[in-house]
């Protein structure tokens, strides 16, 4: 049997919790905590292979097996390792309080609704992510992925826009729509962030819990104690009661109708370009969407809807203004820059998908920008057949596979006498590049 006891955080171990073990496992500070039995071998957890090897050898002999974790083992912990190796009926888990719990009960929130993603021994990007898209996340931290390098990759991905609210009031008039206009708490996603860092939770001498800014997280040298940042929208840390815990349950519906945006002279992409696009993007949680050129931030804001984090490009000031606004009326935030790419792309991290919208002359070098840095996919709209050769050229050429199709569509419009003709819409070319992605560890975590 193996017994799995999680310690710390303001849990203390029993005097005698390694009576009668064999083989006690932990972490050098966990181990030093407590008093071997005479004859038991002890094994300081580093690389998991070769003590899940003497963990076998110690059952092999019904020796008794006491290993010591943080928190609670079964929560991003060594409980799912030793399960897949020996089997649930061979474990005694005995969970103490994780970081999260604690972390949050220090700051006096509930944390049924927040977001928890590890960045232990995992790529940062995706913490990143959800902490772009999200008002409540709890990171869990390792070497090199620690409230520094958080701080460093978020500390310039908010920032309302001037004027984000002037065209708030158009943007949506039916309030039976699908998305909040505020978020349940009664305040508009402003996309701010406090870091809140806790090291050594749990004990007396050493813990501390502390407010800090993306850049002034980014300006320290933390340690080796803390265990888990929370990244909070203080403008939204108190939401609605939940039923299900965790990530919030995905929009009703998409492709949303373009009376949901404000926008200008019909410049939007219409809800069945909108459909086939977001399909290809295939937005998600622990992704990052550009979308370049992006007009209304229509595209954008569907991305956030469902889950994703979102950039959206735009070269007009008022087009900035107007993203912004629908962004903020859906009750999602987007990270909205005024430019105009290729050239503003280099400010931006990498991608996991891009929409490419609107045309001009500069648009296959866009589209080969936007293919460089894409992780999987890129979705280009155009109006115009004389720009379909050039951008299937750039996709291919940033060895992506191309496939489009032509879509036209008609709807349905009255006539008068109670009867109904077909509308013909403009019709919009839609190509799509995709590329086998190296690795999606994180984004399954």
């Amino acid at each position: 049997m193996i017994t799995v006891v999680g310690t710390g955080t303001g849990t203390p171990l029993p005097p005698d919790v390694a009576a009668g073990a064999g083989l006690v496992v932990g972490g050098r500070r966990h181990l030093d905590a407590v008093r071997l039995p005479e004859g038991a071998e002890r094994v300081v957890l580093g690389p998991l292979a070769p003590a899940l090897d003497v963990i076998e050898r110690h059952l092999d002999k019904e020796s008794r097996v006491l290993v010591l974790a943080s928190g609670d083992p079964g929560f991003f912990g060594i409980v799912r390792v030793l399960a897949e190796r020996f089997g649930t009926d061979r474990l005694e888990v005995r969970a103490g309080v994780s970081s999260v719990a604690a972390a949050f009960a220090r700051v006096g929130l509930p944390w049924d609704d927040a977001v928890v993603v590890s960045a232990h021994g995992r790529d940062l990007r995706t913490a990143v992510n959800v902490c772009r898209a999200h008002p409540k996340v709890a990171v869990l931290t390792g070497p090199g992925a620690g409230p520094a390098e958080l701080g460093a990759a978020l500390r310039h991905a908010f920032g309302t826009p001037p004027g984000a609210t002037a065209h708030a009031s158009r943007a949506r008039d039916d309030s039976s729509a699908a998305g909040p206009a505020e978020d349940p708490a009664g305040s508009p996603s402003s996309g701010t962030r406090v870091l809140v860092v806790a090291g050594a939770l749990g004990d007396p001498a050493r813990e501390r819990v502390e407010r800090v800014t993306s850049a002034e997280a980014a300006g320290r040298d933390w340690g080796g104690d803390v265990s888990v940042v929370l990244c909070l929208d203080e403008t939204r840390v108190l939401g609605g009661v939940r039923t299900v815990a965790g990530a919030p349950a995905g929009p009703a519906g998409w492709a949303l109708d373009e009376g949901e945006f404000a926008h200008r002279d019909s410049m939007i992409t219409k809800f069945e370009v909108r459909a086939l696009a977001l399909a290809r993007l295939g937005p998600r949680l622990g992704e990052l969407v550009w979308d370049v050129g992006a007009g209304s931030g229509s595209v954008a804001v569907e991305c956030a809807r469902l889950g994703a984090a979102a950039v959206a490009v735009e070269k007009t000031a008022d087009g900035v203004a107007r993203i912004a606004a629908n962004a903020r009326a859906h009750g999602v935030y987007v990270d909205v820059r005024h430019g105009s790419a290729p050239g503003l792309l280099d400010e931006l991290p990498d991608p996991d998908a891009v929409f490419v919208g609107g045309g001009g002359a500069e648009l296959p070098a866009v589209v080969t920008a936007c293919a460089v840095r894409a992780r999987r996919t890129v979705v280009v709209a155009m109006a115009a057949l004389d720009r379909v050769p050039a951008a299937r050229a750039a996709l291919t050429g940033a060895g992506f596979s191309c496939d489009g199709v032509l879509l036209q569509s008609s709807r349905l419009a009255p006539l008068p006498g109670e009867v109904t003709r077909l509308a013909a819409t403009n019709p919009v070319f839609l190509l799509w590049g995709t590329r086998t992605p190296s690795s999606e560890e994180g984004v399954a975590q």
